[in-house]
């Protein structure tokens, strides 16, 4: 298991854009990815369940990923994330 933190940049937060890029590249890979703030965990695969998460910008996630290809998926995650602070 692989987990690392992910802090919002983006002033718009998590919007549509970001979170449908972010599902397509987690898609891409066969290990599970959870995203979880304030307690409330999402399943990264899924496009509502991100958005729900309604994460805002300087608010902080923490980002897991368990499964065969973690190291490849945490490795492109963290590039998509911008670098985030491993766990």
């Amino acid at each position: 298991m692989k987990r690392f933190l992910w802090t919002m940049k983006d002033e718009l937060g998590l919007h549509a854009r970001t979170a449908g890029e972010l599902v397509k590249l987690v898609n891409g890979f066969s290990s599970r990815v959870t995203l979880e703030k304030a307690g409330k965990e999402a399943d990264a695969s899924r496009l509502f369940a991100v958005m729900a998460l309604c994460v805002r910008q300087d608010e902080t996630v923490a980002v897991t990923v368990e499964g065969p290809d973690e190291e490849e998926a945490c490795e492109a995650l963290q590039k998509f994330c911008g670098n985030g602070v491993s766990l």
